[in-house]
């Protein structure tokens, strides 16, 4: 059954620390595209350890809340209630969302990333609030998930579904106007932000992109 709750933001951060040095200039990074206007970061650090997770969601918690926005927790609903999170997200290999939501409650935010049709309808079927949808675009980052599905695929899943959807995989600047006419929410970026030298212009200039007001 579809949950319709509101989803303020249409520009998803998500974080990746191989983009960087240590994770306090992960975090620097994150604070200037929090600066320009980002109001939605996940943390997607699935390779580390529970405690070094925790510690760093405890940061990033800190750091979002400084700037009223919102944070999610890749696939550990544990550390999102630990750190008082706004949401978690999930991939095709974690607890289903209605699992989710009955240890985070009504609160919490679930987002589910998706690749094709079926596992679209899926998310929707056990209670998400929104999914991402991809790969669109050749990207080194979901090369295991196949080759890009396409903006056309994307257009024909956005109308089977009432749920906010995000676009995501190898989206630069200018994709976006292809991506959001095709009726997304919005467009979830990695390095299109934290994979640039000058993260506080490419963050306001995919604000804008998107239509999200600063």
């Amino acid at each position: 059954m579809t949950r319709k709750r509101s989803i303020e933001f249409r520009l998803y951060l998500i974080t990746d620390r191989a983009l960087f040095p240590d994770t306090t200039a992960l975090l620097r990074a994150v604070e200037m595209a929090l600066r320009a206007g980002v109001k939605a970061v996940q943390l997607r650090e699935k390779d580390l350890p529970t405690r070094p997770l925790l510690d760093l969601a405890h940061r990033m918690r800190e750091l979002t809340s400084r700037f009223r926005a919102r944070l999610f927790i890749n696939d550990r609903a544990d550390i999102a209630l630990c750190t008082d999170a706004d949401g978690v997200h999930l991939g095709q290999s974690s607890m289903p969302p209605s699992a989710v939501r009955g240890i985070v409650g009504e609160r919490m935010l679930i987002g589910v990333s998706t690749h094709g049709v079926d596992e679209l309808v899926a998310a929707e079927r056990e209670g998400a609030d929104f999914v991402t949808y991809g790969p669109l675009y050749a990207t080194p980052s979901k090369l295991r998930y196949g080759a890009p599905v396409g903006v056309g695929s994307l257009k024909e899943v956005i109308v089977r579904t009432p749920m906010p959807v995000f676009g995501i995989g190898g989206i630069k600047k200018e994709m976006i106007k292809d991506v959001m006419a095709s009726g997304a929410h919005g467009v979830a970026l990695i390095s299109g932000i934290l994979g640039v030298r000058d993260i506080t212009s490419a963050a306001e200039q995919y604000l804008n992109l998107v239509g999200e007001r600063v």
